[in-house]
């Protein structure tokens, strides 16, 4: 009977990061789809930019009565970001900006993991040396 073994060629390429494929991507994680989502509501937010702020601008010192009084404001803002949001290319193009900075956003990861392990072992050196400080008074007393 012959024993597995693991070539080199499926280590190799287990360890590599995965490359996304723009045309036809993979099922996405629960996590990653609430990205794209978000990446897609900023950009619906960015082409309605006008009308949300007219509105905000509108409801300023108001409560219950920005309802009423800046009704035309909501209107336009409401009917724009249907517009938009109803619009599956949208979510197309938000999804390909998601893939596009796949990269980017594990190369930010991984710097910020770096990042924290320094700083830990920083605070782990202080402990020490706070201990040691406290060990050499203790025996100077």
């Amino acid at each position: 009977m012959a024993t597995p073994s693991a070539s080199p060629d499926t280590s190799a390429t287990a360890s590599a990061p995965k490359k996304y494929n723009l045309r036809n991507p993979l099922p996405l994680s629960a996590s990653q789809e609430q990205e794209v989502k978000q990446l897609y509501h900023k950009r619906v937010r960015a082409r309605c930019a006008p009308e949300i702020k007219a509105f905000a601008e509108c409801a300023v010192n108001r409560t219950v009565t920005a309802t009423w009084v800046c009704r035309q404001q909501r209107l336009a803002m409401n009917s724009c970001m249907i517009e938009h949001a109803n619009n599956r290319e949208e979510e197309d193009r938000a999804r390909e900006e998601w893939f596009a900075t796949f990269e980017e956003r594990r190369r930010a990861k991984e710097q910020e993991l770096v990042r924290v392990e320094k700083r830990r072992e920083e605070v782990i050196t202080m402990m020490r040396q706070d201990e040691e400080r406290r060990r050499q008074q203790a025996q100077g007393r």
